[in-house]
């Protein structure tokens, strides 16, 4: 199996209706083993920092990353595990939590325009601008006729980034009920992890299927040509870490970077 069936199993095509009943967060059909996986996110993770260096050296575009998924979906690990080999220099991470005041006070947008990468770097956000179309669609923290018009309000956002030369790939990380109560309940086991565990997240479980529908119309409205959503099967942590960098590499490859050349005749120029 080629990059072209990976990105046809992953790719919310744009206009296309997702139901996420038909994505199975099992699926690791794509990849021969667990051990062919790891060899390949080895070296994705070294084509990588290459093409960093070069996004860096051209200072031309950026690259935004969106990672978004249910509790203990796996966003902090596929940070950790898939950007192991950037350069911090060239890499921004923001965690978009509850919005501060002075972050209410302005629009929803505001707090996210804020954090988009530079150009020739690199950002990742732990969630998003989108969960002004989730949690508080699901918890009802807006009216309907406001949140309702938060998907246009986002892709015309997200098509300006484009035009201004920022690269976007969005990701979520799909995992089943099931798995999150076992992440959980190895959150509560392993002493490491206990600060991981809120209660908080036990009142979002019950509504998982709010929020199921809540993201099927996100992934649905909002994936775009210019910023795409791919859906990555997560209950394998191996399986999504291999996804994800397989997709990321195979975009920035696409973008054809290369080093800037030399301004003037380096030859001519001697070091005393």
């Amino acid at each position: 199996m080629g990059m072209k069936d990976l990105l046809r199993s992953i790719l919310i095509e744009p206009g296309a209706k997702c139901r996420l009943s038909e994505y199975d967060p099992e699926d690791i059909s794509l990849c021969s083993s667990k051990e062919a996986a790891q060899e390949d996110i080895a070296k994705d993770i070294t084509r990588l920092a290459k093409l960093q260096e070069m996004l860096y050296a051209e200072d031309r575009r950026s690259v935004l990353i969106i990672l978004q998924a249910m509790d203990a979906g796996g966003k902090d690990g596929t940070i950790k595990h898939v950007m192991s080999g950037l350069n911090p220099q060239g890499c921004e991470v923001t965690s978009f939590k509850v919005p501060s005041a002075e972050e209410a006070d302005h629009d929803f947008l505001w707090r996210i325009h804020k954090a988009v990468p530079r150009r020739g770097n690199i950002g990742i956000f732990n969630r998003s601008h989108y969960e002004d179309v989730l949690v508080v669609r699901v918890h009802n923290l807006v009216p309907r006729e406001v949140w309702k018009e938060r998907y246009d309000q986002i892709n015309r956002f997200e098509k300006l980034l484009s035009e201004m030369s920022v690269v976007i790939l969005k990701f979520f990380l799909h995992i089943s009920k099931e798995e999150q109560r076992k992440r959980f309940q190895e959150r509560l086991k392993d002493p490491s992890k206990n600060w991981k565990f809120s209660e908080l997240d036990l009142k979002e479980r019950e509504l998982w299927e709010d929020y199921q529908a809540a993201y099927e119309d996100a992934l649905s409205k909002c994936s775009t040509e210019w910023a795409p959503w791919y859906v990555i099967p997560a209950n394998h942590k191996w399986y999504r870490n291999w996804s994800v960098a397989r997709t990321i590499v195979d975009t920035l490859e696409s973008l054809k970077l290369s080093f800037p050349v030399a301004r003037t005749d380096l030859s001519k120029i001697q070091i005393k």
